[in-house]
């Protein structure tokens, strides 16, 4: 929870949260300062209607748009301003979400759908974990991000060529774990990949990619 803490809020931007980041206080911060979240309702939140649709054109399958103000002390005394309350039905997973947002600009339709590209990028930081062995980010900023998934990226993509290039019939996964362990090593590519069963050992260790530097 408190990595939403760390996080250099823009404003007008949208951050997308999961459920476990639900948390009144921190939400109501980023509303302040002109921010906008969207993030899954917990079940049994105490709130009232101050304005809404239900039953909308389903084209969009959204099922209710609400704007609402929260009813529990606690709630409110954490979460003062107004929320806007959507209810979406996903026939791909036959399923319903709540979705709580401080926008109250975008369709209800986008809104659902800002919150299904979050898993996209889930999915893309997942892949980066495992194949990229990259496990933290050197920077919180856009730009540093940026940079270390760009270079993470063409890193992969190079070792890609080689595998192709050198016939090593060998994962790009296992290739890249190789490489990044004797970057400094003479040893012809080919070389290290024949007869080398000690070294290809070593390098199956679980860490981010790195410099394996000799003294």
């Amino acid at each position: 929870m408190n990595a939403m803490d760390d996080i250099p809020y823009e404003p007008n931007a949208f951050y997308i949260f999961d459920k476990g980041y639900y948390d009144l206080t921190r939400l109501y911060r980023i509303s302040i300062i002109d921010s906008f979240f969207v993030i899954r309702q917990k079940s049994h939140l105490n709130y009232e209607i101050v304005d809404g649709e239900d039953l909308l054109d389903d084209t969009d399958n959204v099922l209710l748009d609400q704007t609402i103000s929260l009813t529990g002390y606690q709630s409110k005394k954490k979460y003062p301003g107004t929320l806007r309350r959507i209810v979406y039905y996903a026939p791909e997973l036959k399923r319903t979400f709540t979705f709580l947002t401080n926008n109250f600009a975008l369709k209800a339709g986008d809104i659902a759908l800002l919150y299904k590209q979050r898993w996209q990028v889930e999915l893309f930081f997942r892949w980066i974990k495992q194949h990229l062995r990259v496990t933290s980010f050197w920077g919180n900023t856009e730009n540093a991000v940026r940079i270390q998934i760009y270079v993470a990226v063409i890193a992969y993509c190079l070792v890609d060529i080689v595998e192709h290039d050198c016939v090593l019939k060998r994962s790009t996964f296992n290739v890249l774990r190789v490489i990044s362990r004797v970057l400094t090593d003479k040893t012809p590519i080919r070389d290290l990949f024949n007869g080398h069963e000690k070294l290809l050992d070593v390098c199956d260790q679980p860490v981010q990619l790195e410099f394996a530097f000799k003294y």
